[in-house]
């Protein structure tokens, strides 16, 4: 017998599979077990050999709205938690860097701070034309060592990743193909069929060669970012615990609960206000 709310699902569509982030009450912020279920699912994907390719998903109306308010705020005060996040972020960059079957993200909805990064970690990226991107790790006191300052670089310019990271800005669906960091956009009915489309045409192609050539990519992916992952994994885990970090992290969470809103998704809140 499975969970009966499992965290995050994977249901197999012929030789695709569809992983979903399911904490749609949510807006699908990553609390501690998902964080540890987006560490182990990449190797699971890989030991089953039907499959041939992936779609990444979220349940509801958002992608991932990224770290749980709850889960963030416990950071403050554990060390061992700190030190789990920083190894799981680096497990996930790894696993989806090395993962040898194509991924095809379906940003369905607002894709922020981690949710930004598990879209941009896939080879291929469609969005709804409604959706966004952000990650405002910097707008609330963090770094971004969940992938923001070692992938985006290799997606879009330099002065582009400057300007969204140190801003905190969102970025829609359109901007984001013009930067070069989704593939298209899709209307947001059409987007799962779209997805599946693709990962399904992908999954027809010859399995070695496409494996081949997706581990020779990520050979130049790894050579050219790990650097800068670890440097941004280091300066992450320093500022989980720095003034304005717990400051910023304890405002949004009182004005949530004004709000009488779920605390889910930190840095979602801040990305919300802007354009």
């Amino acid at each position: 017998m499975g969970e009966p709310n499992p965290v995050l699902t994977v249901v197999a569509d012929g030789d695709v599979r569809v992983v979903t982030l399911n904490r749609p009450e949510r807006l699908n912020g990553v609390p501690e077990e998902l964080h540890q279920r987006l560490a182990e699912v990449w190797r699971e994907l890989a030991a089953d050999p039907k499959a041939r390719a992936v779609v990444l998903t979220g349940a509801g109306r958002a992608f991932s709205a990224g770290g749980d308010f709850d889960h963030l705020r416990r950071h403050h005060t554990d060390p061992d938690l700190r030190e789990r996040s920083i190894r799981l972020d680096r497990a996930i960059q790894t696993e989806m860097i090395r993962f040898p079957l194509p991924v095809v993200a379906a940003v369905n909805g607002p894709a922020v701070g981690l949710g930004c990064s598990l879209a941009l970690g896939c080879d291929l990226v469609l969005m709804a034309e409604d959706a966004y991107l952000a990650d405002p790790h910097v707008s609330v006191g963090l770094v971004a060592g969940d992938g923001g300052v070692s992938l985006w670089p290799l997606l879009t310019s330099l002065l582009r990743v400057k300007e969204y990271l140190f801003t905190g800005d969102r970025i829609p669906a359109a901007t984001a193909v013009e930067l070069g960091l989704a593939n298209r956009t899709v209307p947001a009915a059409d987007l799962q069929r779209e997805a599946l489309a693709l990962a399904g045409r992908l999954a027809a192609q010859p399995a070695e060669a496409l494996r081949a050539t997706k581990a020779a990519l990520a050979v130049l992916v790894e050579q050219v970012s790990r650097g800068a992952m670890e440097a941004a994994l280091m300066a992450e885990r320093a500022t989980m615990t720095s003034p304005d970090h717990i400051r910023i992290i304890d405002e949004l969470a009182s004005g949530a609960r004004r709000r009488s809103t779920p605390p889910s998704a930190g840095p979602a809140a801040t990305a919300a206000g802007k354009d």
